[in-house]
């Protein structure tokens, strides 16, 4: 067993809210710095960093999953993360589909870039990523399960998108085995949401939007990570989550 400190809420220039310096190198080598082994890239409603980010943390030694900040049609934001990019892009492909057809106005909310693996704007995304989709909570379990992933309602102590000020509770389905927090001093007081659906897994994460957000070597999880590689530490890592066994 290894130990892995993570942070699996983290925002690139993809996302409008997130500074242009959220580049996927720059986010691997903050992480890297801060001595996290795993990191995710989470946009809002979009994967499109997250080739470039796969392609970064190699450089720097960080394992790499392959994410996104879902906002459900209850606009609830919700946590995706998949063992595969392919399947990550996928439900990208998917996501868009959903959202609606309103454009971004870059001086009003953000530039939304997407980057190659040096870095290099290769693209900018045209509709407005920070709007609620048209995938319902268990509309989007139900993708993000077909595709060997795991969701889980964020930073559920926050009252912005968080799914106990928006729904008032955490619904037993579709049955989530994990939560994410924004603060894990605020446990105690979100224990009974937690232990009314039987969740026992709680992560915490940055939702970083600048670089000095990135979560260091606070937060940790145990991974039987032999015969050594990053694809079996990241499946080992979500299965764990899936199951709410870390």
């Amino acid at each position: 067993m290894s130990r892995y400190f993570y942070d699996l809420h983290i925002h690139s220039c993809a996302s409008p809210c997130a500074d242009n310096d959220m580049t996927p190198n720059n986010i691997a080598g903050m992480a890297a710095l801060n001595g996290l082994g795993i990191a995710a890239i989470t946009d809002h409603n979009t994967c499109g960093n997250c080739k470039a980010f796969f392609a970064a943390c190699k450089r720097y030694g960080v394992v790499p999953i392959a994410g996104m900040e879902l906002s459900t049609s209850e606009d609830v934001h919700a946590v995706c993360l998949f063992p595969e990019l392919e399947a990550a892009l996928d439900f990208g492909e998917l996501v868009k589909t959903k959202l609606p057809k309103i454009a971004n106005r870059p001086e009003i909310f953000g530039d939304q870039h997407y980057l190659d693996e040096d870095d290099e704007i290769i693209g900018e995304e045209e509709l407005l990523l920070i709007n609620a989709t048209a995938l319902s909570l268990d509309e989007a379990a139900d993708e993000v399960r077909s595709r060997g992933g795991v969701i889980y309602p964020a930073h559920i102590d926050r009252e912005a998108n968080g799914i106990i000020t928006m729904l008032g509770a955490i619904p037993p389905e579709p049955g989530f085995a994990c939560a994410e927090l924004a603060d894990m001093d605020s446990l105690e007081n979100h224990r009974h949401y937690l232990e009314a659906v039987n969740i026992g897994c709680v992560l915490c994460n940055s939702d970083a939007h600048y670089l000095w957000d990135i979560n260091g070597n606070e937060h940790s999880v145990e991974i039987d990570d032999e015969p050594y590689s990053s694809a079996l530490v990241r499946a080992r890592f979500i299965e764990a989550v899936a199951k709410g066994k870390l």
